[in-house]
């Protein structure tokens, strides 16, 4: 498995400073967090992208995705979601990432049901401008749908290649899956895999790899296991928990605890 970290936890920081970050720790990819507060983003224009992929390969890194912010199950029309997740999928186009992350985000008016075809509907009707472009959305285990069973019920029904998951660790655990329930289901579907630690379901302030309680060495495990050679991604919110302990000060103690479990798990 190769290992990555995402902007997440270094807000605002300059590309090279990332992709510095990236060589110094040994790690071998980066998931650049698409947002506007970010140095990349869908509002860059072509010359933008260009120096920024270029940027990539100069440092050697790969960029394993962007972390999106479109909801596509959440209520309202579906043109506005189409056309969000159709940026993300340019922008990925054009710097050379294989991914786009987007949220399920349901709303509490809906029901399941409604949730669940809304969600189908517009990741159906973008899975072909995906195809198009050479590049897979991810319907990450958040919010709304923080299972790997509750994502299946969009993802099966959407059933294009273009169209995949993205298991994170912590969403899954809280919403009561055993890594191995979360495996099975995501596993025809999957992408990549965020791995993070926090302290309690009740106090999720990022914490060091190893640190908490998630079940870290029994994901890797079970992905070990049935063969899985794809990314696992470091997603510490620091962007959402200001008090937090800076990333770069953990990426080396984080790629080696993660070292440790493919090693354990080999």
């Amino acid at each position: 498995m190769k290992l990555a970290f995402s902007t997440l936890g270094v807000p605002g920081l300059p590309l090279a400073d990332v992709l510095r970050l990236a060589t110094t720790h040994g790690y071998h990819g980066v998931e650049l967090r698409a947002h506007p507060e970010e140095p990349v983003h869908p509002g860059l224009d072509l010359d933008q992208r260009v120096d920024a992929a270029a940027e990539f390969k100069a440092a050697g890194v790969e960029l394993l995705g962007l972390a999106g912010y479109a909801r596509v199950a959440a209520p309202g029309d579906d043109e506005p979601v189409i056309e969000e997740i159709h940026r993300l999928l340019d922008l990925a186009r054009d710097l050379g990432a294989p991914f786009v992350r987007v949220f399920p985000g349901g709303g509490t008016e809906q029901s399941r049901q409604e949730a669940d075809a809304t969600a189908a509907r517009r990741l159906g009707t973008a899975a072909e401008y995906a195809a198009d472009l050479g590049v897979r959305i991810l319907l990450e285990t958040h919010d709304s749908h923080r299972t790997g069973a509750d994502a299946i019920r969009i993802l099966g029904p959407v059933g294009h290649r273009n169209v995949g998951s993205l298991w994170d660790v912590m969403h899954t655990w809280l919403g009561g899956e055993q890594p191995s329930e979360s495996y099975a289901a995501l596993a025809p579907h999957l992408g990549y895999v965020q791995v993070k630690d926090i302290a309690s379901a009740d106090d999720t302030t990022p914490l060091p790899l190893g640190a908490g309680v998630l079940p870290l060495a029994e994901c890797v495990e079970v992905l070990s296991r049935h063969g899985w050679d794809g990314w696992l991604c470091w997603e510490y919110e620091k962007r959402w928990y200001e008090a937090a302990a800076p990333l770069p000060d953990l990426l080396s103690a984080g790629r080696d605890h993660l070292a440790r479990l493919l090693n354990d798990s080999a």
